[in-house]
């Protein structure tokens, strides 16, 4: 549970560190659709854009193998878009199991893959480089609404607050629980199951409880159902190049993909 919830922000002095949250967010969220807009099969393309955002990583002080490995967290959830490997129409390759592999189910499965893993490494630069509370601040000069914004700030703190709960009950299940070396404690599976469901019915009552509670002081200390934005300054025409630069260098390779594949 200790590496499940964690803050991703990691406080610096590089560039991408001191750039306008609103900038990083506009940045962030144009980079994640030019990535999910490349055409399909265009796989040249892919080096190009992981390459601007390895340079950001780098710039950042991250580092740009380090941020892909972090992004690979999301590559198990792209096996849910294995059966188009069977299900897309086109020229048969290997037969798997009494399907057949199609060449262009390969290459939809591979762009999924490989764009998922851009996007992730996308956002995981924001989030390292971005204190929480101002990416909320950054959504609100968005105008995003204000009861989505109440609900992402307290889901995010409200993890850590689970996070909390069930390091406790670990921790007591474990002065609890005695062993002895060579002999193994515990019940079959059977047994294993009802106690990890019962762990699970009781950390859900006591965070529930222990959200009261933070709720509560949180209305003790004038919380009236709004967050407290402070005020927008106007944004430089620096940091406004700053983060055009990397959209730019999208675009551009975007252009050159969809020609190439046009051709």
């Amino acid at each position: 549970m200790s590496g499940l919830f964690q803050e991703r922000y990691e406080a610096g002095n590089s560039l991408v560190h001191h750039l306008d949250a609103r900038i990083k967010v506009v940045t962030a969220i144009l980079l994640i659709v030019g990535i999910v807009l490349t055409p399909s099969g265009a796989f040249p393309a892919y080096p190009l854009l992981w390459a601007v955002i390895g340079s950001l990583a780098v710039i950042g002080n991250i580092g740009a193998w380090r941020l892909a490995r972090l992004a690979a967290v999301a590559l198990p959830f792209t096996l849910a878009a294995a059966t188009l490997l069977f299900t897309t129409p086109g020229q048969p390759v290997v037969a798997l199991m009494g399907l057949w592999i199609t060449d262009a189910g390969v290459t939809r499965f591979l762009d999924i893959v490989i764009k998922s893993w851009l996007s992730v490494q996308v956002g995981l630069l924001l989030s390292i480089t971005t204190p929480f509370t101002d990416l909320v601040w950054a959504l609100s000069c968005l105008r995003v609404p204000n009861p989505l914004l109440a609900i992402i700030g307290f889901m995010y703190r409200y993890l850590f607050t689970l996070k909390e709960e069930a390091e406790r009950m670990l921790r007591a299940r474990a002065a609890r629980s005695g062993s002895i070396v060579g002999y193994k404690s515990g019940g079959g599976l059977l047994w294993r199951t009802r106690i990890a469901g019962g762990m699970v019915g009781s950390l859900f009552l006591r965070s529930y409880e222990r959200s009261e509670r933070v709720y509560a002081a949180m209305l003790a200390r004038g919380y009236s159902g709004q967050i407290k934005a402070r005020i927008a300054a106007p944004l430089s025409w620096r940091s406004i190049g700053l983060g055009a630069i990397p959209v730019l260098i999208f675009l551009a390779i975007q252009v050159m993909a969809r020609q190439a594949w046009s051709g």
